[in-house]
């Protein structure tokens, strides 16, 4: 799973003359954990995405206009988003392992809880306790990325972060559907998944570790290949004044803070878009059943799965053959920004539903190389600041998550069509086009 990982050479006792030094590989314990934080970040996008899934019974229950599901998926994004900084400065304060585990028990529970919703009411303060417990999820990822991974791996290690949001979505389709056919309901589905997510916390907090050296496993030949990683960038940092915890405020005078900032916002406007209402899109729009509707969630989300881990694999090969920074995510995510844009105006214009499923699926599939944006947190802050930087930017991000389903709930209600819907995803993926070009990803910032 790693590029040109060197073999460490080791001197645990010295030898005679003549024998060799002993050559030893490192372990691989960073590359499992971020496996697991795969894992739960599936999990997450399960829990978050049942509702869309479910949303044709739940709708059909509850009575539900257009303009109050809008109101209802965008309960989750607004607590979740109010609690972004401060998420992130209690992993900066506490550390990513209680986090970790705190978060998945939480979000466990209170995605159980939303089998037992009575009303309207009842589920929308549900679905906010989703996300004010999964808050601490994404920046703890972050933080984690900072603190395992020497930096050549970074890109790696956030696109294997944050694929397990197309991974959940895409598989969350098809696990709903299945459960609901299974229970009999849409209660049962929700109970059922959240009991599961709730045991994976006391799994988070037996494998996770805040640092490598307080894991078990590891051997010093792991840990030397970190540290020195790590020791080269804190060197450049103290040459450049980056180095120190700092607060928000002192990142809020560069360029590159905001182009963080609005272009995880951007972003996550297609995507939380078509998370949202994707199925409903699918249902009513292109006349799909259940069934057919947790395929074509899994297809076009499944793609987004590969092209994350993709786009990762790519930016560090290229960054380990010599190319800057700059030159390898300004093009990256210039060609995928430009590839969303013309798929989504693609989709306004197909009648066809397998075409219309397969231009989303290209649409995902270049849409999630902007995963690489959760390296940069400590790109611009280091390891010691990577937590508040991850929340600032998981804020921003969800700020339009909160947004976009009630703007698609009130264009879906004023036309009755999906179309005007599609180019409100358009223009978020302009703002992102536009940030992604205009960050400097070179430099850590000199706070």
């Amino acid at each position: 799973m790693t590029i040109n990982e060197p073999t460490v050479q080791v001197e645990a006792q010295r030898p005679p003359a003549d024998e060799p030094l002993i050559k030893r590989r490192p372990t691989k314990i960073r590359w499992k954990l971020f496996v697991l934080l795969l894992v739960l970040v599936t999990l997450n996008y399960v829990d978050r995405g049942s509702i869309s899934v479910a949303m044709p019974l739940i709708q059909k229950e509850f009575n539900l206009s257009p303009e109050v599901i809008g109101l209802l998926l965008s309960a989750f994004f607004f607590a979740y988003a109010l609690m972004q900084v401060p998420a992130g400065w209690l992993i900066d304060r506490f550390g990513a392992r209680k986090m970790v585990t705190a978060s998945c028990v939480g979000w466990g529970l209170a995605t159980a809880a939303c089998g037992l919703a009575w009303n309207f009411a009842s589920l929308f303060t549900a679905r906010a306790a989703i996300g004010i417990t999964e808050a601490g999820i994404m920046p703890s990822g972050g933080k984690l990325n900072a603190t395992w991974m020497p930096q050549k791996e970074r890109g790696r290690g956030a696109t294997i972060l944050d694929a397990g949001a197309p991974l959940g979505a895409g598989l969350g389709g098809l696990i709903i559907a299945s459960l609901i056919a299974l229970t009999g309901g849409w209660r049962g589905a929700f109970i059922a998944v959240g009991i599961v997510t709730a045991a994976f916390g006391f799994v988070a907090w037996w494998y996770i570790r805040d640092n490598p050296r307080l894991h078990k496993s590891v051997n010093e030949d792991e840990l030397a290949y970190i540290e020195a990683s790590h020791a080269e960038e804190d060197a450049k940092a103290e040459a450049s004044k980056g180095a120190g915890r700092r607060g928000l405020l002192p990142y809020m005078k560069y360029r590159s803070f905001w182009s963080m900032c609005f272009g995880w916002f951007g972003f996550n406007g297609v995507f939380y878009g078509l998370l949202t209402w994707g199925p409903l899109y699918l249902s009513q729009a292109k006349h799909f059943n259940l069934a057919a509707v947790g395929w074509g969630t899994f297809a076009i989300f499944g793609a987004g799965f590969v092209g994350e881990l993709l786009g990762g694999f790519i930016a560090d090969w290229w960054q380990t053959k010599g190319a800057s920074a700059n030159m390898v995510m300004r093009t990256l995510l210039g060609i995928s920004s430009l590839i969303v844009v013309l798929g989504l105006v693609g989709v306004t214009l197909v009648s066809d539903p397998l075409t219309a499923v397969l231009l989303l699926s290209a649409v995902l599939f270049f849409l999630r190389w902007v995963g690489l944006f959760w390296s940069i947190p400590a790109l611009l802050g280091g390891r010691t600041n990577a937590g508040i930087l991850g929340g600032a930017m998981n804020l921003s991000g969800n700020i339009n998550g909160f947004i976009t389903p009630i703007v698609v709930g009130l264009i879906v209600g004023a036309t009755g069509g999906y179309t005007w819907a599609l180019l409100y995803f358009v223009g978020s993926a302009v703002i992102m086009a536009v940030s992604v070009l205009t960050m400097d990803y070179s430099r850590r910032l000199p706070v």
